[in-house]
């Protein structure tokens, strides 16, 4: 599946760089961030054939503030699943150095040891559809949803729900990721302002339906695998 949103439009500034990186391949539009699952990976997985778009607010629409890189090479997690998504992630490099701006601006990587609770305040943010099977949104939309626990979760879902997976939504309905949102970022602010990237958009059964909470691969079950591809030394970790 589903992998926009049924929620409000964003301000231009207020979305993190994670959030608004907009990817192109052969002048068509194709998935939203820095950090995503590979949906769009399993044809599309060689490098030079993708364009990102940083600081993008409504699609196709460039201002001074938008920055144009390549993608040097793209690392597919090597457990990847196809049949149950289980380490649905990817990670890709651009080129050249990414200049940050007012509308261009970085989120944390979590810890290993992170806990995101169940019931903490989370947004999503993409440009997918905004009804289920309806057409992707040309300005980025943002949703707020809360963590749900995993036991609760594997009893709503017919689908296994593995511990490298995390659980968010409205239970009553009305608020999710959808089509063309995969691979947005799932991001929890703490009590200092500081943004963490906790899950990555991954499935789930239909969209915004009730009693049918979004699934996303938890970040932090692949915080040394992130590491060890991008070459970060063991303090950088919040």
């Amino acid at each position: 599946r589903k992998p926009g949103l049924n929620g409000p439009p964003s301000s231009s500034a207020e979305v993190p760089v994670i959030s608004r990186l907009s990817l192109w391949i052969r002048s068509r539009w194709r998935c939203t961030v820095l950090t995503f699952d590979l949906h769009p990976w399993r044809r599309h997985a060689v490098a030079d054939r993708w364009d990102a778009w940083l600081g993008l607010h409504a699609q196709g629409q460039s201002n001074q503030w938008t920055e144009r890189r390549k993608v040097k090479r793209i690392v597919v997690h090597p457990d990847y699943d196809r049949v149950s998504l289980d380490g649905d992630i990817a990670l890709m490099e651009l080129e050249p150095d990414l200049i940050l701006n007012q509308n261009i601006w970085p989120v944390c990587l979590p810890s290993a040891a992170h806990h995101f609770p169940a019931g903490q305040e989370a947004w999503i943010t993409g440009w997918g559809a905004t009804v289920e099977g309806g057409e992707a949104a040309r300005v980025l939309q943002k949703a707020r949803v809360r963590i749900i626990n995993s036991t609760v979760c594997r009893t709503l879902l017919r689908d296994p729900l593995s511990d490298q997976m995390l659980c968010a939504g409205v239970l009553a309905g009305g608020v999710d990721a959808c089509q063309g949102d995969s691979g947005g970022p799932l991001a929890v602010t703490n009590p200092s302002g500081r943004v963490f990237v906790a899950g990555v958009v991954s499935w789930g059964e239909g969209c915004a339906l009730r009693n049918k909470p979004g699934v996303y691969t938890r970040v932090t079950r692949f915080r040394l695998w992130i590491r060890d591809q991008m070459g970060l030394v063991s303090t950088f970790s919040y």
